[in-house]
C-alpha cells in the first residue's frame, strides 16, 4: 500500500465576492452554460436553487427566470469568500496531512506530511471545521494501526476525506454525494490531487453505495442521516466506521445505540467537548446476527 505525496494540478485563484441568487425551482443542467463565465455554480437545495456567481448578474438570472416559468426568483445576497467559507482558508495541518488552498504556491513541506491541494470552491468542506479535522485525524490513525484497502466516503461535500484516504495509499475510494455541485467539485479535487484513477465520485444518495466493497465507511454527516442509515445492514459488516458531525449530546446516544448492536467504540475524538468524531469498529458475523435482532436501536 503505498503513500501519494505528489499533487496533479493547481487552481485558479478564488472570487473576492459571492453573488448568491436563491430561486424558487431547480434550474436544470440544461440552463447552467448560458449564465456566463461568471457562473461559479448550482447549489440545489430541496425545491429551490442557488446561483453563484463571482460578480453581479441579476439580469441574467430575471432573465432565465422569464423564460422558466417554474423559477421564481426570491431574494439575493453578496459575501466576501472568506464570509462564506466562515474564515480565510490558508494552509494547515491535521494528522499527517498540510492542507493548502489549490490557488496557492506553498513552501516546501513539512517532512512526513503529505500534502492535499483543496479548492473547495462554494461547498462546504475547506477543513477549517472542527469535524474535518478530527476525521484527518481518525484516517491518520486508522493508518498507523490498521490500513483499509478500499474506502466508502458518505456525503463526500469538496472531497476532502476522500482525497485524503487515497493520498495515505488507500487503493479504491468511492466518494458520494446527493447534491451535483458536491461531486463537481470532489471530482476538481481528486484530479487536482492525482487521484483519478483511484477516487471515484459519484451523484447520489449514501445507501445507494453501500453495496459496494470498503473497508472503511467515513460518515461525516447529519446525526438524522446517521441514524436512518443504520438500518442498512450494508453498514455494519464493514472493518471500520468513522462517524462525525456529532454534538455532545448526540455522540452519547450514537454511542450508546452502537454498543446495543454490538459494535466497539475504538478510539473518539472531541473538540471542547461540542463536535466529537467517532472511529468503531464493525460487526462480526455473531454480531450481525444480534444487529438483525435488535434492529429496533436503529428506529
Amino acid at each position: 500500500m503505498r503513500r501519494n505525496n505528489e499533487g496533479g494540478g493547481t487552481s485558479g485563484q478564488p472570487p473576492g465576492h459571492l453573488y448568491v441568487y436563491c430561486l424558487e425551482g431547480v434550474v436544470s443542467p440544461e440552463v447552467e452554460p448560458g449564465l456566463g463565465e461568471t457562473f461559479l455554480g448550482n447549489w440545489v437545495e430541496g425545491a429551490s436553487s442557488f446561483l453563484f456567481f463571482s460578480e453581479p448578474a441579476e439580469d441574467r438570472v430575471l432573465r432565465v427566470v422569464e423564460d422558466h416559468s417554474e423559477l421564481q426568483y426570491v431574494e439575493d445576497h453578496r459575501f466576501t469568500y472568506e464570509e462564506w467559507l466562515g474564515d480565510r482558508f490558508e494552509r494547515f495541518f491535521a494528522g499527517d496531512f498540510e492542507i493548502c488552498p489549490a490557488w496557492e504556491v506553498p513552501g516546501p513541506p513539512r517532512k512526513a506530511a503529505l500534502r492535499m491541494l483543496l479548492d473547495p470552491g462554494v461547498v462546504f468542506g475547506s477543513g477549517l471545521h472542527p469535524t474535518t479535522r478530527e476525521c484527518l485525524e481518525a484516517l491518520s490513525w486508522l493508518w498507523r494501526n490498521d490500513p483499509p484497502e478500499t474506502v466508502l466516503d458518505l456525503g463526500t461535500g469538496t472531497g476532502v476525506l476522500a482525497v485524503a484516504a487515497g493520498l495515505l495509499g488507500a487503493g479504491r475510494v468511492v466518494a458520494v454525494d446527493l447534491n451535483p455541485l458536491c461531486v463537481h467539485t470532489a471530482a476538481r479535487n481528486v484530479k487536482l490531487n492525482g487521484l483519478d484513477s483511484r477516487v471515484e465520485t459519484v451523484l447520489g444518495p449514501a445507501e445507494g453505495v453501500l453495496d459496494r466493497s470498503g473497508e472503511l465507511v467515513l460518515a461525516n454527516i447529519h446525526y438524522e442521516v446517521i441514524l436512518d442509515l443504520l438500518r442498512n445492514e450494508g453498514l455494519w459488516k464493514r472493518r471500520w466506521i468513522v462517524f462525525s458531525g456529532l454534538m455532545r449530546t448526540q455522540a452519547r446516544a450514537l454511542k450508546d445505540r452502537l454498543r446495543g448492536m454490538g459494535m466497539e467504540i475504538a478510539r473518539e475524538w472531541d473538540q471542547d467537548m461540542v463536535w466529537h468524531t467517532l472511529a468503531v469498529r464493525g460487526t462480526t458475523n455473531t454480531a450481525v446476527r444480534r444487529c438483525r435482532k435488535e434492529r429496533a436501536f436503529c428506529r
